[in-house]
């Protein structure tokens, strides 16, 4: 008896071609990770920054992010941002005016997306899931200044990870008080009282507004045990 289950009305089965070319994006994905590991294995310290690729060069967020980038390099932080115009172009281009590298994790997107000329190490990634996973490899701190729904995913990304154990606790900085602000309250007044969250969970970062706190800041958290992941992070960092 035939056993082949029916099948739904309008569903179209796969077919070899679909089925072969679906099955080489595995490999385009290998790829991705191998090439990010390779290359990045060595920048350690190094610090994510995220922000909007739509804020514009004469924007106080871009100088702001360049600052920023450029204290970080200077303090011997790699700086890895998107690649992209915008913030992350501000960051790559502070990094790569000091002294150390500045890189580029460039996403092929059909709209915003062009890499920037700021990048000692630029790599690129067609995948959004193995490019994320590169932002978080190896950074010894996210910062995040205003951006929209990608900038909102990273930082949500990094603070899932953070709370549930998946990634070593790393200091997650907000920069511009003002434009988070409405978030955080957000955050305290509907999930903390919704449960969704524990109010600990407020702890998982901080707000700043002055580029040399956040250097600060980050140098603090690593001031009594170095930037070197412990064995049981290194652990952590493995599953990654």
């Amino acid at each position: 008896m035939d056993k082949t289950p029916p099948l739904l009305p309008g569903y179209k089965p796969f077919n070899d071609a679909q089925l072969t070319r679906e099955s080489w994006k595995i490999f385009q994905i290998m790829a991705e990770f191998v090439d990010g590991f390779e290359r990045l294995a060595q920048i350690k310290p190094s610090v994510s920054i995220f922000g909007s690729a739509r804020t514009d060069p004469e924007h106080p967020s871009y100088f702001l992010a360049e600052e920023i980038a450029k204290l970080l390099s200077d303090s011997g932080f790699s700086v890895v941002s998107g690649g992209g115009p915008g913030i992350m172009e501000a960051a790559n281009k502070g990094a790569f005016a000091g002294k150390s590298p500045s890189i580029g994790l460039n996403i092929d997107l059909p709209h915003e997306q062009h890499d920037n000329p700021y990048q000692d190490i630029p790599l690129h990634f067609r995948h959004f899931f193995s490019r994320k996973v590169m932002f978080v490899k190896y950074a010894s701190a996210y910062v995040v200044l205003p951006g929209g729904f990608g900038t909102l995913d990273e930082l949500a990304e990094i603070l899932t990870l953070i709370q549930t154990g998946k990634s070593r606790r790393i200091p997650v900085i907000l920069v511009d008080s003002e434009f988070w602000s409405g978030l955080i309250d957000w955050f305290g007044n509907t999930l903390v009282k919704a449960g969704t969250i524990d109010k600990e969970d407020l702890d998982l970062f901080k707000i700043l507004d002055k580029p040399q706190d956040v250097v600060d800041a980050i140098f603090k958290h690593y001031d009594a045990r170095g930037f070197e992941p412990s064995a049981e992070e290194q652990e952590i960092l493995l599953e990654l």
